[in-house]
């Protein structure tokens, strides 16, 4: 076999090689490592951002050399066959042989591993030579790859390969994998993904768990609604609950009580603000750039009837992306606490048929509500807040008291209630009356 071209062959690969480096560390390396690197005053650190503030037609440029050198290392090893081998088919399948083997761990896999474990170093080199090399090839990559998209189905050119969101969120998990992301940031990363496809009635408090305050209610009452419920917005509703006027914020109706103790018995109406809506089917997203850009915390959500759906809050969107916001003193309650002489603690989401087993019925069921939480609601014709009581009737005539507990958690709901058996039946314990 022909020195030579053997010789010429293995120099080819060596190129290709190199090449290949440069397309692993250059694909590893983003714009803002580039830049600290230049920060740093890392040697050779100017050339590579300026590699990295134009990644597509580098790339392309190793892309088109490493391919090239490929090809013509091919060619060589199999013009050296052929002159050393009497058949054109065993000369053919030992070039193949070769080539496939040569391709594979000298282009394929060794050069990529170095690039990958070392990026900035091997992006760094390979500035030094694609610098000169992209101004001597001028428009030919860039036309090559014209050429390329022109003949890849789908609309419209691109400047080089496009990376899909599935694609980014594959990165993210192979980054978290590889420890260099924890698995909350990976989560994270993906929960922002997942927010361009969310909903605002998907993330909102819904109309029937709303705390509201009516416009008719001095401001004391509001002032006390808002320490039992432990809500710093109140939605301020009109003709019913479907007819949200306004927003009260607690920090309003504290300012005017303290500049005036006369203006606790002012209506509510006096010191609440606008309400922001939107309709439920708005993009979580949009939303939450708005929030921030008008430097508003709440808004009113209207169903596509132009009736109240609910509110939501820029810390219901944000829990889309961190996760749930919990208190410092939330913990793990046990479903039912026995306190003696048929008095129990029990949760706010027990089914209301274990809550019937406790008072030896074997089975006490509600068409409307499933939960002790809903069948008090229920009693009380609106959202329980802490201290809240109402008494329900069992279907053997004997009736409980239940009173709702403190609330825990952002969004304040009522954790546990407490269940005890009292005399005859009246209405809840704290309703309020309408002035005349």
């Amino acid at each position: 076999m022909s020195p030579t071209l053997v010789s010429g062959a293995i120099a080819l690969v060596v190129v290709a090689w190199l090449a290949a480096c440069a397309e692993a560390g250059l694909a590893r390396v983003s714009s803002f490592r580039a830049e600290e690197a230049v920060r740093n005053g890392r040697r050779g650190s100017a050339k590579l951002a300026q590699v990295a503030a134009d990644p597509t037609r580098y790339l392309n440029v190793a892309l088109l050399v490493r391919v090239a050198c490929e090809m013509a290392a091919a060619a060589l090893i199999t013009y050296a066959c052929l002159r050393e081998f009497d058949g054109t088919t065993e000369a053919l399948l030992v070039a193949i042989g070769v080539m496939v083997l040569v391709s594979y761990v000298a282009v394929g896999v060794s050069p990529r591993t170095i690039g990958r474990q070392h990026p900035l170093n091997t992006a760094t080199a390979a500035a030094y030579v694609l610098l000169p090399l992209a101004r001597i090839m001028g428009p030919i990559p860039s036309l090559l790859i014209l050429i390329g998209n022109a003949l890849t189905p789908g609309k419209g050119f691109r400047r080089g390969p496009f990376a899909s969101e599935a694609e980014l969120r594959a990165l993210v998990d192979l980054a978290e994998k590889e420890s260099l992301i924890e698995d909350e940031e990976r989560r994270m990363v993906h929960s922002v993904f997942e927010l361009g496809d969310t909903l605002v009635r998907e993330v909102m408090v819904p109309r029937t768990d709303l705390v509201v305050i009516e416009r008719y209610k001095t401001i004391r009452q509001a002032l006390t609604l808002a320490l039992r419920s432990g809500f710093s917005r109140i939605p301020v509703s009109g003709e019913s609950e479907d007819d949200i006027v306004g927003i009260v914020y607690l920090k309003d109706l504290v300012r005017k009580t303290h500049i005036s103790r006369d203006a606790e018995s002012e209506l509510v109406s006096t010191a609440m603000r606008p309400a922001a809506f939107v309709p439920d089917t708005k993009n979580a997203g949009d939303l939450l750039r708005e929030m921030q850009r008008d430097r508003n915390h709440v808004a009113v959500v209207i169903d596509e009837y132009g009736g109240t759906a609910g509110i939501v809050t820029i810390e219901d969107i944000l829990e889309e992306i961190v996760g749930e916001i919990t208190d410092e003193y939330d913990r793990e309650l046990p479903p039912v606490e026995d306190l003696g002489d048929d008095r129990f603690r029990v949760t706010a989401r027990l089914d209301i048929t274990d809550l019937g087993e406790l008072y030896g019925l074997e089975e006490y069921d509600d068409e409307d509500v499933e939960t002790v939480g809903g069948l008090l609601a229920k009693a009380l014709g609106r959202v329980p807040i802490a201290g809240a009581s109402a008494r329900v009737e069992l279907p053997d005539g004997r009736e409980l008291r239940l009173t709702a507990e403190a609330a825990a958690g952002r969004r304040n709901k009522i954790v546990t209630v407490l269940v005890e058996p009292v005399g005859p039946a009246g209405p809840p314990e704290d309703e309020e009356k309408k002035p005349e």
